[in-house]
């Protein structure tokens, strides 16, 4: 008998996206505990492998002026995972973490310390930034050239390991046995000398129950890629239309095979929507009114203006596209994000054609170029699209986004899940004790003197 490819889903809270719609009725706080703890209960009852929370380190501008969804706060995230430690039981904790403005002792030692916290339950979203608007805030500054920033990261995993691997799983239990005196055959100093970081030293926290929290990567550059396949344990996705995320899921297997990895050492989780609906029209209805409600004419001038790099506050919202082309060479007017593309001249040549063909609107066609790559039909329908992704290898399963915090997964809870677990592709329960390495079904972490299950 074969056994049916399971599916692994994670939870995305719906803090200050595109794709969060605070005009919603029920959206709440991004700071109260409360909204947290709600998601995290939740997603936690559907049996979520992991609950994954975005990191912000400083508010986004747009002409001067903080950008409409950061009013709302961007919190810390350890701290915040910590507290969630303490209302959950078993679901993942994962936050996104610098790697170009952080230092890998501090954050080693956080991480070590929440899967401790956690009994095995962290997990670290590796990100960069070449960004000198962020890095004003920090001592590195903005002077790291972008073609380092993924040395700099691997570099950054690497010396994190050997600081989690400095300890022996026996350690503690020595040190016990002696009396409060550590067994230094056990525990093996750091000794780091690379061309990002020197780190020397004995490392302050005993062995985690994973051994090395889970490591996650978004990066969709080659560099990214490569930075996955050689050190991550879970990718986060940008693929989410099914022939490309199968292009995607391809690219890297081969990426791994040249790194001397398997496919079962590395899960694809593409980032994705939903809408539900009880037929599939009355789906498509609720995703035209989401999507409208996502962009407010306030959102998709200042959409355009990111990529125009010009104040088209003047233009009309339900009119066309601006006439004016981009200023390629002027001060950004948008800092603290990335611009759409490297090739501006060539995308808003293209958001013209199509706006003429289809008779687009500004809003609506911004509405067609940011709200799309989500599941929108009936729960049967959307089950059954999970499924086939992961049965044909286009992902291993799926981060869901809600468009409402706190209670915009409820509904996938309550609909989808027992749908998958109906087709038996989807866990009843959660086992006991287990890691967020083990929920995964990752295989243990190889130290070079042991393997840690």
């Amino acid at each position: 008998m074969t056994t049916k490819r399971q599916v692994h889903l994670a939870a995305h809270f719906p803090g200050v996206n595109n794709t969060t719609v605070w005009s919603d009725d029920r959206a709440e706080s991004q700071i109260a505990f409360s909204s947290f703890e709600h998601f995290a209960k939740n997603a936690e009852r559907g049996f979520f492998d992991f609950l994954f929370l975005a990191e912000g380190l400083r508010l986004r501008e747009q002409k001067g002026r903080i950008h409409d969804l950061d009013v709302v706060g961007r919190p810390n995230t350890l701290a915040i995972l910590a507290a969630l430690a303490g209302v959950t039981d078993h679901i993942g904790l994962v936050g996104t973490l610098q790697t170009t403005f952080n230092e890998p002792v501090e954050l080693a030692k956080q991480l070590a310390t929440l899967d401790h916290l956690t009994g095995g339950r962290a997990g670290w979203n590796v990100v960069t930034s070449s960004d000198a608007f962020h890095g004003a805030n920090f001592r590195r500054g903005g002077f790291l050239d972008p073609a380092d920033r993924y040395t700099r990261a691997a570099e950054f995993v690497d010396v994190a390991r050997e600081l989690w691997d400095s300890w022996r799983a026996d350690a503690v239990v020595a040190d016990r046995a002696a009396g409060g005196f550590a067994d230094r055959s056990r525990i093996r100093d750091v000794d780091h000398h690379g061309p990002q970081f020197d780190v020397s030293g004995t490392f302050p926290v005993p062995r985690s129950p994973q051994g090395h929290p889970v490591v996650v990567q978004a990066g969709d550059s080659d560099e990214g890629r490569d930075l996955a396949a050689s050190r991550a344990d879970v990718i986060f996705s940008l693929h989410t239309e099914f022939a490309d995320a199968q292009g995607f899921y391809r690219d890297v297997a081969a990426r791994l095979e040249r790194v001397g990895r398997s496919e079962d050492e590395l899960l694809i989780l593409p980032g994705a929507t939903f809408v539900l609906g009880d037929t599939a029209a009355d789906a498509e209805e609720r995703a035209r009114a989401i999507r409208r409600a996502q962009v407010s004419p306030a959102t998709a001038i200042a959409f355009l203006e990111q990529v125009w790099n010009r104040d088209l506050s003047s233009y009309d919202v339900d009119g066309p596209l601006p006439d004016v082309e981009p200023d390629l060479d002027g001060a950004a007017i948008t800092r603290g994000r990335a611009r759409h593309t490297r090739d501006v001249p060539a995308l808003v040549q293209g958001w013209r054609d199509r706006a003429e063909a289809e008779r687009l609107s500004i809003r609506e066609l911004v509405i067609e170029v940011s709200t799309r790559g989500g599941f929108v039909g009936t729960p049967s329908h959307i089950a059954a699209e999970i499924d086939r992704y992961v049965r044909e290898r286009a992902t291993d399963g799926f981060v869901v986004v809600p468009h409402t915090n706190p209670y915009g997964l409820d509904d996938f809870v309550d609909r989808v899940v027992p749908l998958l677990q109906e087709r038996g592709v989807y866990r009843s329960s959660y086992e006991d004790g287990a890691t967020l390495r083990e929920t995964l079904g990752l295989p243990g972490v190889r130290t070079g003197r042991e393997v840690l299950a």
